[in-house]
């Protein structure tokens, strides 16, 4: 998941950039929103950074021993979440990945097939980069720092060695629902902010609500993730993919800074707010 959405970024960044200079010195009336090269090119490279740190992190987590696998006991998870505690299904893991990986060309696709999108893609391209990086952001410093037992760790019919593995520690938060609903929310935001008078608004809304909703219910199913990592994966993704775009809206995004944030025990990043 991590190495995806590294890529992913990266390749986004490369394309956007290509096209940002154009974006922002060729943008007129016809586009909803306002970028600066200088502005989310800093967010982007330091949402970048800041992914790569939380990979980092991730990968450098600890198996956990034999006594702390022994304590895991179903008792001691929160009541909503004992649902699917010692679920797991390997087809349910794999199926994820479909709609999962999908969802990250959706908004490429809408930028290119949509005329109104597509006279500004370079620019569309830029916010949905800086999307993806705030996500990814989110998403690997959470998981870096917290550890959180998956579901499947509670089902004492699998392997011990599998149910100790420090991949297992990455239940915290649900990173496949979080990105998908990221790059879905924004594909429906930008359509929406492009084709205000559009009758096809509900159903894109409807389709980019729907599908990161079917990968957070295989990757419970599947035994990755409890329900509350699935709803703040949701709500982080959805949130990202909505603010994004709504804070570069023509005029909104005046006296509003967004900055990579690093301070002692604390990494991120910060939004100002000028009165």
């Amino acid at each position: 998941m991590k190495k995806v959405i590294t890529l992913w970024l990266s390749i986004l960044f490369i394309t956007s950039s290509t096209n940002a200079q154009q974006s922002n010195s060729s943008e007129t009336s016809n586009s909803p929103y306002h970028t600066s090269v200088v502005k989310d090119g800093a967010i982007i490279v330091g949402g970048i950074g800041l992914t790569y740190l939380g990979t980092v992190l991730i990968k450098n987590k600890n198996d956990l021993t034999p006594t702390q696998l022994a304590s895991k006991t179903r008792d001691k998870i929160p009541f909503f979440d004992r649902g699917n505690a010692g679920y797991y299904s390997a087809k349910a893991d794999d199926d994820s990945y479909i709609p999962f990986q999908a969802s990250f060309v959706m908004p490429v696709l809408m930028g290119l097939i949509n005329k109104n999108e597509r006279q500004k893609f370079g620019q569309l391209m830029v916010l949905y980069t800086e999307t993806m990086a705030i996500t990814g952001t989110v998403f690997t410093m959470a998981t870096g720092n917290v550890y959180r037992s998956r579901p499947y760790v509670y089902n004492t019919s699998l392997d011990a060695s599998f149910r100790r593995e420090k991949d297992s520690q990455r239940a915290f938060f649900a990173g496949h629902t979080a990105a998908t609903a990221a790059a879905t929310f924004f594909m429906a935001k930008a359509f929406a902010d492009f084709n205000p008078d559009s009758k096809a608004k509900p159903y894109v809304w409807a389709f980019a609500a729907a599908v990161p909703a079917v990968v957070g219910y295989l990757r419970y199913k599947a035994g990755m993730h409890f329900l509350s990592d699935n709803l703040l994966g949701y709500a982080v993704g959805a949130g990202a993919g909505i603010l994004v775009p709504q804070l570069h809206k023509v005029k909104g995004m005046r006296n509003v800074t967004i900055s990579p944030a690093v301070g002692i025990g604390s990494k991120g990043l910060a939004m100002t707010y000028r009165l």
